[in-house]
């Protein structure tokens, strides 16, 4: 591994000492005056190490963007001789002409999947044919270009005007690094960076399965014996599993949080936080700067939140939890709300400062992230809550390990976001099982677990005054478990009358629910008011609300309550 000499050289000749605050492009970061750590040497560790597909997978803000911006600007033919300049003086140059040789050599193509987060597949289709334009783009010059095709051409001017079917965007970074290599004669480098992120919002809002189907084909297509390929490096937080989106990707090399190549490149060591300490003249705050920000393990490399460490000098030294701040971590907080008594006390020991073992498994499949109990551990470690400071095999060769949290940092922002996103177990596991049962038209579960909720959690107090608004706002509340999957609608006219609660699905071929609701004052009325609700559904033409709307399959539920009890009717 090449050591670090980047930081000094580099940094007197930016003497303004201004941190990179939310500046990823390694161009600006350079020829801006902007103080930063030499990282040049992972240019060496890329061609050293050749590979024709790397994943490298961090914690956010741990400086893979700038990372892939560095690549992009030392291989891409694009002003080949000012990008040359960057790297003077820089650890690559100093590794020698050998490397330095590969500067500008081939045709790049950067794309970031960030901006391509949405609330539905379409939204998500309709940012990623953005931004897949944007880079076709920036090698407009193609269009003109004797070595492709009239065929060729048609789909550049089909991707420039945001005009093709998903079915064709699938093909376009393959594509694209097809087109470059012809008119080039070279293979192209591809650098995608933040592949993950769509593919996390698709699972927050419902869409996971269309989503997953898109990626396999767009990611295959393009790392998948791609001639036109040199090579590429993708980042993201996760490594998702092989099987359900690189499938058949045999040439790909995975460097996850527990691997040892690349280990100091993301984040800081001790090394580059001395001499950056130095150059700011705060070598008295070592110490302190080590409890807080450093304590991450990658392989067996100890390693600093780049992130926190430059804020933190940003910031007139104030500690502080600034990593937590810098964005949210919906899916963590869906299975902190979803764990029981046990993982609750593990969590809780974590706190302590106490170690946990537990199985390691680094092939997230979100699919499976609401069955798999211990996905929640695997997602704390990947997204840099905890670190693993022991790897083993058991005696079934099954990979276990001994996890912490890494700093004091993160001891406050597992308080905060961590202990403060726990649901007391038994609640949310009622909560879970009872909206799945009642989408899922398990009518017995539905009300057995209605019953339970209304048993443990409710006050006869509670219902006595207005009781049908009552039931009727505990049954919407209720309905945030389904956020991202339904859309919610409230007493809304449809037919020859008002629905109660109607949950209208946000994916195609899944049933839609209907709730209609009353009261009674005596337990013997309860089943002729459940069924008198159901028919009421029917007879007020209530569905055609979902017709309209090309929901074919529903769940009607008439449900009848008295005080604590219930009784429900469903069809």
């Amino acid at each position: 591994m090449a050591s670090c000499k980047g930081v000094a050289d580099v940094s007197m000749k930016n003497m303004r000492q201004v941190m990179p605050i939310g500046v990823d492009n390694f161009e600006e970061i350079v020829t801006k005056g902007y103080c930063f750590v030499d990282k040049t040497r992972f240019i060496k560790e890329i061609l050293d190490g050749y590979s024709k597909v790397t994943l490298i997978t961090r914690p956010r803000r741990f400086g893979k963007t700038l990372n892939l911006s560095m690549l992009r600007y030392f291989f891409t033919m694009e002003n080949r001789e000012k990008n040359r300049q960057l790297f003077a003086g820089l650890d690559i140059e100093k590794a020698g002409e050998e490397y330095m040789s590969r500067q500008g050599s081939r045709p790049v193509v950067f794309l970031t999947l960030k901006g391509a987060q949405a609330r539905n597949f379409a939204g998500m289709l309709v940012k990623l044919s953005e931004l897949v334009g944007d880079a076709y783009d920036r090698v407009g010059y193609l269009q003109d270009s004797e070595a492709l095709s009239p065929r060729d051409k048609a789909y550049f001017a089909e991707v420039l005007k945001s005009g093709c079917s998903s079915e064709k965007l699938q093909f376009a970074l393959a594509n694209l690094a097809r087109y470059l290599q012809k008119h080039h004669g070279c293979g192209a480098v591809l650098l995608l960076d933040e592949y993950d992120a769509p593919i996390i919002s698709a699972w927050e809002h419902g869409y996971y399965g269309e989503c997953i189907d898109f990626m396999r084909g767009f990611l295959s297509e393009a790392f998948k014996t791609n001639e036109a390929l040199d090579f590429a490096v993708l980042t993201g937080v996760t490594r998702v599993s092989k099987e359900s989106i690189f499938s058949g990707l045999n040439n790909l090399r995975v460097c996850s949080v527990l691997g040892g190549r690349y280990s100091d490149i993301f984040g800081f060591t001790q090394e580059e936080v001395d001499r950056l300490l130095a150059m700011c003249g705060l070598e008295e705050r070592r110490e302190e700067l080590k409890r807080w920000y450093d304590g991450y393990l990658f392989g067996e490399r100890e390693i600093y939140n780049p992130w926190s460490v430059i804020s933190f000098i940003d910031n007139d030294c104030i500690f502080q939890p600034y990593w937590l701040n810098t964005s949210g971590n919906s899916i963590l907080q869906t299975l902190l709300a979803r764990i029981d008594a046990r993982k609750e006390a593990d969590l809780k020991g974590l706190l302590q400062g106490k170690t946990l073992s537990a199985p390691v498994n680094e092939n997230i499949i979100y699919s499976d992230l609401n069955s798999d109990r211990d996905a929640l551990y695997m997602m704390l470690l990947t997204s840099g809550y905890l670190k693993a400071v022991k790897t083993w095999k058991d005696e079934n060769y099954e990979d276990w390990a001994a996890l912490q949290i890494p700093n004091l940092e993160i001891r406050r922002a597992f308080r905060l976001e961590v202990e403060d996103n726990i649901v007391p177990h038994q609640g949310a596991i009622v909560l879970k099982d009872l909206m799945a049962a009642m989408t899922e038209g398990r009518a017995e579960d539905f009300a057995k677990y209605l019953s339970e909720l209304l048993r443990d959690f409710v006050s006869f107090h509670d219902s006595d005054h207005n009781p049908e608004s009552f039931y009727h706002g505990l049954l919407l509340g209720l309905s945030v478990w389904l956020d991202g999957r339904y859309r919610v609608e409230s007493n809304k006219e449809a037919g020859y009358g008002r629905f109660d609660i109607a949950f209208f699905p946000l994916r195609e071929n899944v049933p839609g629910v209907i709730l209609e609701l009353k009261t009674v004052k005596a337990q013997e009325e309860m089943e002729a008011a459940a069924k008198a609700a159901l028919a009421q559904i029917e007879a007020k033409a209530y569905l055609a609300e979902f017709a309209r709307q090309g929901v074919a399959a529903i769940w009607t539920y008439g449900i009848a309550f008295c005080g604590k009890k219930v009784w429900l009717e469903h069809k």
